[in-house]
């Protein structure tokens, strides 16, 4: 049996070999990289939401006066569309999407799609130094979305669900 102190011994001189061989360390990537794969990221996880969830729960609301899990999907898709245009530069309001016009999953699901492809084609057209001068719209949706996801995984969890991104990897 191997003593703990070699056990950290050599796992401590794996560490500073590792290091050593790394050289450098990284550079923390630029605005403009930080940025589209955090925005990427965000709404690729809840893109898969939405097509998992149950079809028959996009109704669902933990309360009586909060939003469905399928009007959240839409208010968070509204604040994707207004970044989509103000990432443009265009001088532009969020305007609230209504639900209504998404009456099932697979509405909800095709305007999550379409609103992402719009963000997507603005973000990868916008130059680098923009970013560098000001992250926004970016930030403030990136911050809304990722809030609105920590809420969808309650609602996976009050629905006695897993959320796809705490299920175990294959």
């Amino acid at each position: 049996m191997i003593h703990p102190r070699t056990c950290l011994a050599i796992g401590l001189a794996l560490v500073v070999g590792v290091r050593a061989v790394q050289g450098q360390p990284r550079q923390p990537p630029d605005p403009m990289t930080a940025i589209t794969a955090t925005f990427t990221t965000v709404h690729k996880n809840l893109l898969e939401m939405a097509e998992d969830f149950p079809a028959d729960k996009y109704g669902f609301k933990p309360k009586p006066e909060m939003r469905s899990f399928g009007e959240v999907l839409v208010h968070v898709f509204s604040g994707t569309a207004y970044a989509a245009r103000a990432g443009k530069g265009e001088a532009v309001q969020w305007s609230e999407l209504d639900a209504k016009g998404y009456p099932d999953k697979a509405a909800v699901v095709a305007g999550l799609k379409k609103a992402m492809a719009e963000a997507d084609a603005t973000i990868k057209a916008t130059p680098a130094t923009r970013f560098a001068a000001s992250p926004e719209p970016w930030l403030s949706v990136i911050e809304h979305s990722a809030e609105h996801y920590g809420l969808l995984v309650a609602y996976y969890r009050l629905n006695n669900l897993v959320p796809p991104a705490s299920r175990p990897k294959k």
